[in-house]
């Protein structure tokens, strides 16, 4: 029973009829190139009217072959075969799935003008033996019960006059439908095998989608770090100054109007930038890429500014405001958010304690070194938080530097250490 039921399916199932579908869709793209070669090649076979001759029908068929395997090696013919087999349901289960674009490589080439060829060739005597069969089938099963039809030139009469052959008609012609549907699903599941081998991704495809899967990971993890760093900074900040204010409006001194004023007025400017900021990335995100002539994000603002607005006091060494300025802009740039994210923890790690940044130029390479007082109390563990290091490390790995960031007891500080080469970058010294 169950062996009927998979016989059934096999023949009449949904794979089934799509595989048929697919096979029509064949005989039609070889339609065009079978009239050219009936009409250049029919009359060579002989017979009459080519296009009414089997011989000549047949020799056509057969001749024009090698122009399909010529139009497969054309960049057209992997997308239009592609696309044909993921609408009708025939693309592999497993793997790395088809293509998108034309075939880049020699063999690619080959193995879809092979593919190309099959299909067509298998559609087209499937396409034919439909037209063909379907009517013939028609008129053997009608045969006994019509007797017009039996008089009719349709209805064979020469043949139709035999009892026998008026009782065997109508299984003739359900055997002759049962036999072009084992023949269109074994063709059927002979493209549906080959499809993934001629059809599937070359090593070259395999990596052009690893790059291409690399470049968006690559865009969303730095979308990440530029949200994390500017609005968690911003976010640090703002705590900051509110809840000085908010001491402040406690105490009751009038004389602390002014502090209020400012912590406020600090407030705003903070998150006017962090929108602009946020404004920004998230520009890039709807986009889906950057646009052309921005590949860096949102802009930023120079170092003293970032210090001015960081809610702690900074004591500053090194080569002055604008080393920033005076490297390349990649490096720049990271360094911009490296400083901004160990401010932000230690302005939330540490309070308003003072902190000490150093950032020159030297051997190579920026080295940014920033410490703050290791705090009294550990600072409680936000729920999805710690990305910070990971991000600034990541930053310093994509120009070839490296971070390093750890508690020193010896010295009552946390030590954030940063060096990022600059002949990676430019490959020069830029003093």
């Amino acid at each position: 029973m169950s062996g009927q039921r998979s016989l059934r399916t096999w023949l009449f199932g949904r794979p089934a009829r799509l595989g048929w579908l697919h096979l029509v869709v064949g005989g039609a793209l070889l339609m065009p190139f079978h009239l050219v070669g009936t009409v250049v090649v029919g009359p060579l076979a002989g017979g009459g009217n080519p296009f009414l001759s089997a011989a000549g029908q047949l020799s056509a068929f057969a001749a024009v072959l090698p122009l399909v395997a010529v139009f497969g090696l054309l960049a057209p013919a992997r997308p239009l075969s592609v696309a044909t087999v993921r609408s009708l349901g025939l693309a592999p289960a497993r793997g790395d799935g088809f293509p998108e674009g034309p075939a880049r490589t020699r063999a690619a080439r080959v193995r879809t003008s092979g593919w190309f060829t099959l299909h067509l060739a298998l559609g087209g005597i499937v396409s034919g033996a439909s037209l063909a069969l379907t009517p013939f089938a028609g008129v053997l099963v009608a045969l006994p019960f019509v007797p017009a039809l039996r008089e009719s030139r349709y209805g064979l009469p020469e043949f139709a006059g035999q009892p026998w052959a008026l009782a065997l008609a109508p299984v003739a012609g359900v055997l002759s439908m049962l036999l072009l549907a084992a023949v269109s699903a074994a063709a059927s599941a002979l493209l549906a095998r080959c499809a993934p081998v001629l059809l599937g991704p070359t090593p070259a495809d395999r990596l052009a989608a690893a790059e291409r899967r690399a470049a968006d990971l690559a865009v969303r993890n730095r979308l990440a770090r530029e949200l994390h760093d500017s609005v968690g900074h911003a976010l640090s900040a703002v705590t900051l100054q509110a809840g000085a204010a908010r001491k402040v409006l406690d105490s009751g001194r009038p004389d602390d109007v002014e502090f209020v004023r400012e912590a406020l007025a600090a407030i705003e400017d903070t998150t006017r930038r962090t929108v602009g900021e946020l404004d920004a990335v998230l520009g890039v995100l709807r986009r889906g890429e950057d646009a052309p002539g921005d590949r860096t994000g949102p802009a930023l603002d120079s170092l003293a500014g970032l210090l001015a607005r960081s809610g702690v006091p900074v004591t500053r060494a090194g080569d002055g405001d604008d080393v920033l300025a005076r490297v390349p802009g990649p490096v720049s740039r990271e360094a911009y958010r490296i400083v901004q994210e160990g401010l932000s923890n230690a302005l939330r790690h540490g309070g308003a304690r003072p902190v000490s940044l150093r950032a020159a130029v030297h051997g190579g390479e920026l080295e940014i070194v920033l410490e703050n007082p290791l705090p009294r109390r550990p600072a409680p563990v936000r729920p999805g938080g710690g990305r910070g290091l990971r991000g600034m490390a990541e930053r310093a790995v994509l120009l070839g530097g490296h971070t390093e960031a750890g508690a020193h007891a010896s010295d009552g500080v946390w030590r954030l250490t940063a060096r990022l080469p600059l002949a990676e970058t430019t490959g020069r010294d830029p003093r």
